[in-house]
């Protein structure tokens, strides 16, 4: 097999170049992506929603990629094949092909097994997802593949199997686990976590370029509905009681959307007509956390979407330029051992989320465990805070133009909590506070 640069595959095919990196197993390119800057004078780059596939030999990862090309056939998609990376063996060698080691790293320039043992190749990963395949059903594929397709011996494939394939699979490729984003146990065998998969990529793809920057970063797919309920909120001429039934509707579906992120099983149920019906089962263990006062007016739909949700309060008070202060917080005393929803409608800034989040972090959630839920986005609220803690996630709505000199949101929707709760003088009333 010839020796190949990922630089070579993909400016042959999609016309993208990656400096001094090489990268497996799948790489989508859509469109051109802005850079993380904080002004709109700096520069533009290309660059594609890269996904990394891992997993052990034979585990199903070149059928996972098969299966999400052909569910993606309206998207503009580029394979760089894992076989591409190995380097090339003499005919002496190929004699002795069955002693060589094909998944140690210091053997592989770069496969799928290995595709997340390098820390700089992690990090150019948009999506990095895991097939996990018991081994007896990967050592049942390695047999037929090697005897039936490439006429080894079957004593030759198990002897490198328990010399090489095992053990590097234990030292090298399973400790890379925990990496991923997702993991897909039975592989291709797995339909129903490819379909979502397969949903989450078009919606990715087809999402605002700051999305494409920052994969914890999810916008709602817009809708005429949507951008009605958005047209009436923002209208500084709206009625309170229109504010706050638009603000209702439109907060209810980011909280639909947030609940979509959380971790889910597999779960199989008999339907009335006798039938089985495979699905998934909610996660059981989670909570609010409002940033007061703006965020209690999530609290109602989140409580509509679980029944029996924990609510905690976070209070955090903006003393001028001199940046943000934590004046109160009564969080549920196991919240370490649940997944956190964030609530506060508008992220400006950054800073007081930055302070919320570090304060459950510091409670001892885990920072994967915490959905940021909001109304609308300032660009650079999203790049302080997802730069800041790069594992959570963000659910918006709709994502602004920026900041003006005051620090405001705009075009913005006005002091929220004062709109929402009544409270709002002429003053306040086109005033949107950062979060």
């Amino acid at each position: 097999m010839g020796s190949k640069s990922v630089e070579d595959l993909l400016e042959a095919s999609a016309g993208f170049h990656f400096s001094g990196f090489h990268l497996d197993n799948l790489a989508l390119g859509n469109s051109e992506v802005e850079q993380p800057t904080t002004s709109a004078a700096e520069s533009v780059h290309k660059q594609p929603f890269v996904i990394g596939v891992a997993g052990g030999a034979a585990s199903g990862k070149t059928t996972v990629c098969d299966m999400i090309i052909e569910q993606l056939h309206d998207q503009r998609v580029v394979l760089v094949n894992q076989d591409s990376f190995y380097h090339n063996l003499s005919e002496e060698e190929l004699m002795r092909v069955h002693e060589y080691n094909f998944d140690h790293p210091d053997v592989i320039i770069l496969e799928g097994i290995l595709i997340f043992h390098d820390p700089r190749v992690r990090d150019l990963m948009n999506m990095k997802i895991f097939v996990d395949t018991d081994a007896d059903v990967r050592l049942a594929r390695r047999i037929r593949r090697d005897t039936v397709e490439k006429g080894r011996e079957i004593g030759t494939v198990l002897d490198q199997y328990s010399k090489f394939v095992k053990p590097a699979f234990d030292d090298f490729i399973l400790p890379t686990k925990k990496y991923a984003d997702i993991i897909i146990p039975r592989g291709g065998d797995n339909h129903v976590a490819i379909d979502l998969i397969v949903q989450h990529i078009r919606t990715k793809l087809g999402q605002h370029d700051l999305c494409k920057i920052y994969p914890n970063l999810y916008v709602i797919q817009s809708t005429f509905q949507i951008r009605g309920m958005h047209t009436l909120i923002r209208d500084a001429q709206t009625t309170k009681h229109d504010f706050v039934f638009y603000s209702d509707r439109l907060i209810r579906l980011v909280v639909e959307h947030g609940l979509g992120h959380l971790p889910f099983t597999e779960k199989q149920v008999t339907t009335p007509t006798g039938s089985v019906y495979t699905g998934v089962d909610f996660c059981k263990r989670l909570c609010g956390v409002s940033v007061i006062r703006s965020g209690e007016s999530m609290e109602n739909a989140l409580r509509a979407c679980c029944k029996g949700i924990k609510i905690g309060k976070i209070l955090i008070h903006r003393e001028g330029d001199n940046g943000q202060q934590l004046i109160y917080e009564k969080l549920p005393k196991d919240i370490s051992d649940r997944h956190v929803l964030l609530l506060d409608p508008i992220l400006g800034t950054g800073n007081s989320a930055v302070q919320a989040i570090s304060l459950l972090i510091r409670k001892g959630v885990p920072e994967s465990n915490i959905i940021f839920l909001n109304l609308i986005s300032a660009p650079q609220g999203v790049h302080v805070v997802c730069k800041s803690f790069p594992r959570i996630k963000i659910v918006t709505s709709e994502i602004d133009t920026g900041l003006n000199e005051d620090f405001r949101v705009i075009p913005g929707m006005g002091e929220f909590g004062d709109r929402y709760f009544g409270t709002d003088d002429d003053e306040q009333q086109h005033v949107t506070t950062p979060a």
